[in-house]
């Protein structure tokens, strides 16, 4: 922490938990019978398809959409029926939704303002989180003249005023070019750790999980498929499904069941399985290539480039791919 005192006093040792949390929109179950502990001071990425739940799941914890069954527990004490200012959460939407006629420093301090708190009081306020996010110097713009990833700390400066013991992201990247989104990446990652409190971010990006989450949950029909470390949910996949999600695995039949091989542990061998080439890329440091076995699956490689320019192969050759056993996993059905 900085000695600025600024977010000092958001540090908790709160545990976010849901019980048995189900929610229906008439006929339709968006969110099945889940139950999961998000441990304090914890950055979780909820990760999944569109229309997986993890939406829903977001918004339940805000209080920004009904629960139909099971309860949301914030400190052991029920929030389901809280309405969202008293709940002890805070969340930042995708779109940002800054006033456009307040300049910034109005901006971050108006949930206070709403709160009847002076303005001398609520300024004070508002200029450390400004602090804390980096935006001192644009205390008085007004939110047109920012760029996209100004506005996002001004919205995440006005998120955390309340002093929220879980603070919700929605997509909070997605609006941002390709070099901000991983420069905002280590900027959340930074101020999660500095005020100590949950972080809990939806995202369908596996790249994005990754590289923020100390626990990723992959959600998937309205369901939990797999909770856990990164590198656990990544290298170690459950199901067929996160493992074709997360990427980077091969799904195939093995001894009348379904195992996942990592692309980087196929290599080109003497002996092995016959395939087909179908297709390679070249990636730099790696090459990419992917080929037909004789029962028909899709089997992807990512070889080292100086072992592939050894012996180069063109897409239509035969070759032989082989892979450690040991290194397969088991996925459930």
């Amino acid at each position: 922490m900085g000695n600025d005192g600024s977010g000092a006093n958001m540090r908790t040792g709160n545990d976010l938990e849901l019980v048995h949390l189900t929610k229906r929109y008439g006929d339709t179950v968006a969110v099945r019978d889940i139950n999961h502990v998000f441990a304090p001071a914890s950055y979780v990425c909820l990760l999944g398809p569109s229309g997986c739940g993890k939406s829903s799941t977001l918004r339940m914890i805000a209080g920004h959409e009904s629960v139909s069954e099971g309860s949301i527990l914030l400190d052991k004490s029920d929030i389901s029926a809280m309405p969202p200012a008293r709940r002890g959460t805070a969340m930042m939407f995708q779109n940002y939704a800054l006033f456009p006629h307040l300049n910034v420093r109005d901006n971050v301090a108006f949930s206070l303002r709403m709160k009847g708190v002076d303005r001398e009081a609520r300024h004070k306020r508002a200029n450390e989180l400004l602090a804390l996010v980096h935006m001192t110097q644009f205390a008085d713009r007004l939110p047109a003249q920012l760029s996209g990833g100004q506005q996002q700390r001004v919205a995440l400066a006005r998120a955390l005023i309340t002093e929220p013991k879980v603070l919700l992201l929605d997509e909070p990247l997605s609006a941002l070019d390709p070099f901000l989104r991983i420069q905002m990446r280590a900027e959340l990652k930074r101020l999660q750790r500095e005020l100590g409190i949950i972080f809990i971010h939806v995202t369908h990006g596996q790249d994005e999980a990754l590289a923020l989450a100390d626990e990723v949950v992959v959600m998937n029909n309205a369901v939990i498929e797999q909770a856990g470390p990164p590198r656990e949910v990544w290298g170690a996949p459950k199901t067929e499904f996160v493992a074709r999600f997360m990427g980077g695995h091969n799904v195939i039949s093995f001894n009348g069941g379904k195992v996942a091989v990592r692309a980087d542990e196929v290599r080109l061998a003497e002996t092995g399985v016959p395939a087909v080439l179908t297709s390679v890329e070249y990636q730099g440091a790696t090459v990419a290539v992917s080929a037909r076995t004789e029962a028909g699956e899709e089997i992807f490689a990512i070889l080292p480039e100086d072992a592939y320019f050894k012996s180069p192969k063109s897409p239509g050759e035969g070759v032989t791919l082989a892979w450690d056993e040991g290194r397969m996993h088991r996925l459930l059905a």
